[in-house]
């Protein structure tokens, strides 16, 4: 199989050979590593003439007892998640679309919106297996957590854009599917609504109307949803658009928001007790001001789609040097997903 042809992505379900994997990144001077596509433009433009790579797919080792599974990164999300769900299990990775990768859903980092009970995604990779710069295969980490010493590469490589290595294949935590999962509507305070559920898995806040994801067993979900005042509703409806991203502030400040944000014309939905305020606009100058914002209240925004006159992160991301000198100590040359977080070295 060519796996260094521009624009050539390997089937779902077709193997890949890693060793040839390997050669292609080892080679290529700029490379990309393709995987769904479902989250291509977050953080930046992907890189343009670069040497598309996928990971192989397909779930290697799957035991129900040890809750843990290996997974090839290049499974989507809901292969992945039928496999779990058929032993009453899952891995709350939670994509936008059942379409993204299971290494894509992770190199982008982006947890889901469960959060708030679930914690963040990072939590979840034991262990991870990528081809660097240099075209070696590199495992860090372990099948679990007792055994594993030194530095903790899966969690770096978790929201690294595919700028420190091609992940391969990593191995999962795995939990419980819940009994029951049901999303409710209220009128009732966002904040007082937290208060008074017990590890609500989401709560979401559009300024006007609370929706509250209640998982656990039917006595439970049913007495929380009497607690709060709610109904039963479908899902809320997730900010789209031609731009979108994501805003990050401090989740005491939401209230204070949510006024400027209805003045800038994005739809937008809040992330009650995480802080993340999802926003889509039809056109850039939307999701400008919505950064503004955010960046006026000491936050930040990640852009997920569109407004390509607006670099990923803006003025306000965090900690560009250090990110900077992690990607250079893995990727000296700056060949792996350029431009996706920052500017490239020179």
């Amino acid at each position: 199989m060519d796996l260094t042809a521009t624009g050539s992505v390997p089937e779902r379900g077709v193997a890949v050979d890693v060793d040839e994997l390997r050669a292609a990144v080892a080679t290529a001077t700029t490379v990309s590593t393709v995987g769904g596509r479902t989250h291509w433009e977050v953080g930046g433009a992907p890189p343009e003439h670069a040497v598309e790579v996928s990971a192989p797919g397909g779930v290697t080792k799957y035991d129900p007892a040890d809750l843990t599974v290996v997974v090839n990164a290049g499974t989507t999300c809901a292969e992945l998640g039928a496999v779990l769900a058929a032993a009453g299990q899952e891995c709350p990775l939670d994509p936008r679309s059942g379409r993204a990768t299971v290494g894509g859903a992770l190199a982008v980092g982006l947890s889901g919106h469960r959060r708030l009970r679930y914690g963040p995604l990072r939590d979840y990779v034991l262990e991870v297996r990528f081809v660097t710069a240099d075209g070696r295969l590199v495992t860090g980490g372990g099948p679990t957590v007792k055994n594993v010493t030194g530095y903790d590469l899966p969690r770096l490589l978790v929201g690294s854009l595919g700028t420190i290595g091609v992940m391969v294949r990593v191995i999962l935590r795995c939990q419980p599917l819940a009994a029951v999962a049901e999303w409710t509507v209220t009128d009732g305070d966002p904040f007082d609504v937290r208060r008074r559920t017990f590890r609500p898995s989401c709560i979401v806040w559009d300024g006007h109307r609370t929706h509250v994801l209640l998982e656990g067993v039917p006595a439970d979900v049913a007495g929380e949803r009497a607690a709060i005042r709610s109904e039963p509703s479908p899902a809320p409806i997730w900010p789209d658009g031609p731009h979108r991203g994501r805003l990050s502030v401090r989740p005491g400040l939401l209230p204070a928001l949510a006024p400027a944000l209805d003045g800038t014309g994005v739809h937008w939905l809040a992330e009650v007790g995480v802080g993340t305020v999802h926003v889509a606009s039809d056109s850039d100058t939307g999701l400008a001001r919505a950064r503004a914002i955010a960046e006026g209240a000491g936050g930040w925004m990640l852009r997920e789609h569109g407004a390509p006159a607006l670099d990923g992160f803006g003025s306000a991301r965090p900690n560009p040097g250090m990110t900077e000198r992690v990607r250079a100590a893995f990727d000296p040359t700056g060949k792996l997903s350029p431009g996706r977080l920052g500017p490239v070295r020179g």
